[in-house]
């Protein structure tokens, strides 16, 4: 018989459904899990008694969504009530929010139980997860090696057992990285979807909330629950014409997929391992009837220096009390000083550059329904290979040679997922990634389930389960 962990967390959400299981008696499932099993640094911190009491007051209706009752986590970046939230720094190792922010208040409203705080990186700047506030976040495949950024705790936690699924957040790759390094389905959903009440802290409308979760259908139906707009929004996306779920169940029909495996960001080898990966992928998508072709790389080498520019700027955006600045990490330091240096109309300037690469690059895959390109050029590499505390340029170009694909994606809104199609012969997953137009998630889910459902990964376990 099948351990409730070996469950799908759509699968939980029906025995709780059906009174065959109740959300406390999974949240004490988990909670032992995470207590005795977390090897891989998924929490910064556990909340047992919170979770335990809200648990306790669930009671399943008839209104409940499919995901009532079923436990998840909230990454460190992300406020919650009364609750630490560190933001992966030394800087806030004891801030406790008094308000959540709206993802955790969805998955509140939805009936998810949080057991706690996944790790992350300091301010998710990273894409590899080694704070100072926390053990290094690793894969369960290897726990030598990444579990990747900045939703490393998240990814770690779903991948290792200790929770069925939970919520990550994407600015530059930082739910599909880890989501390679993980062997996990990660999607990053277009901009606009997901609320960023109330802090609206990314003004260049890169970064997004989204599920990580180890089947497309589970990726789904966290998306149905963390979608939507609030009042307030400065903007968002049309509403699906179904549920995501429901979308994902439906055939996707016969499309265009356009390809390249060309790096984006910088020019880097890819591994043979991510260029195979890519190459059976893009043979599975023709055995699924669909038309493959090579495509350009969409966005310029000249858009690499726009983005940069955004992205320092919001790393000096996280306000640090002048007296804890010397707790900040030497990248977070180095990136702050840069975006420091940016001046008022330039940092305008790089926004609207970045907007019309955007366009253009939308223009050239306009005519095609997805586009497929590797996750990650290497499978996950070694805890330390890529932080450089002392040459945080060295550090930043290594993140870029890790990851030269992932960030398009946010330059252009796009919404983004990564599968887990291959694994290496030592074992180590490797994601393959598929984009889709701005807005349109419900054939990516449609196309992404019919790809898991060719060649299924789910009951694939890494050791220690």
């Amino acid at each position: 018989m099948a351990e409730l962990h070996d469950l799908t967390a759509l699968e939980q959400g029906d025995l709780v459904r059906r009174r065959e299981v109740s959300p406390l008696e999974l949240t004490e499932h988990y909670l032992e899990r995470a207590d005795r099993l977390d090897s891989v640094g998924a929490f910064v911190t556990l909340t047992p008694e919170l979770a335990r009491e809200r648990a306790a007051g669930l009671v399943p209706g008839g209104e409940d969504g499919p995901l009532f009752g079923v436990p998840t986590a909230i990454k460190d970046l992300n406020p919650t009530a009364g609750v630490r939230t560190t933001f992966g720094s030394a800087a806030f190792a004891d801030y406790v929010p008094e308000v959540s922010d709206g993802v955790t208040l969805s998955l509140e409203a939805a009936g998810l139980v949080s057991l706690g705080k996944t790790n992350a990186p300091e301010f998710g700047s990273p894409c590899y997860t080694e704070p100072d506030v926390a053990p290094p976040a690793v894969t369960p495949w290897d726990r030598t090696r990444t579990a990747g950024g900045s939703s490393g705790g998240a990814a770690a936690a779903v991948a290792a057992g200790l929770v069925p699924l939970a919520q990550g957040s994407d600015g530059g790759g930082s739910i599909r990285i880890p989501a390679s390094c993980c062997g996990l389905v990660g999607l990053k959903p277009t901009r606009g979807r997901i609320s960023g009440h109330p802090m609206y802290g990314d003004p260049v409308g890169l970064a997004t909330a989204g599920p990580i979760t180890r089947t497309v259908a589970d990726a789904a139906a966290m998306l149905d629950v963390l979608a939507g707009r609030r009042v307030g929004d400065p903007s968002w996306a049309p509403p699906p014409s179904e549920s995501f779920l429901a979308a994902s169940r439906r055939d996707p029909g016969r499309l265009r997929i356009g390809r390249f495996i060309t790096p984006v960001i910088t020019d880097t080898p890819v591994d043979p391992e991510c260029q195979g990966a890519w190459e059976d992928a893009s043979r599975l998508l023709e055995s699924l009837g669909h038309e493959v072709e090579d495509v350009p790389v969409p966005l310029p080498r000249e858009a690499v220096p726009v983005f940069e520019t955004c992205w320092a700027v919001l790393t000096a955006l996280s306000v640090v009390p002048p007296e804890k600045e010397h707790l900040l990490r030497p990248l977070t330091r180095w990136l702050s000083a840069q975006g420091r240096a940016v001046s008022g109309p330039e940092f305008g300037l790089a926004i609207g550059a970045m907007r019309r690469f955007a366009a253009d690059a939308l223009t050239a895959l306009a005519p095609y329904d997805a586009v497929l390109t590797p996750t990650l050029a290497t499978p996950p590499v070694l805890v330390g290979a890529m932080r450089d505390d002392a040459d945080p340029q060295a550090d930043f170009d290594a993140q870029k040679a890790f990851t030269p694909w992932t960030s398009a994606w946010n330059v252009t809104g796009m919404p983004a997922v990564s599968l887990p199609l291959h694994w290496t012969p030592e074992g180590l997953p490797v994601g393959v990634m598929l984009a889709a137009r701005p807005a349109e998630e419900e054939l990516l889910l449609a196309l992404a389930a019919q790809v898991e459902a060719a060649a299924p990964w789910a009951d694939r376990r890494p050791p220690g389960w």
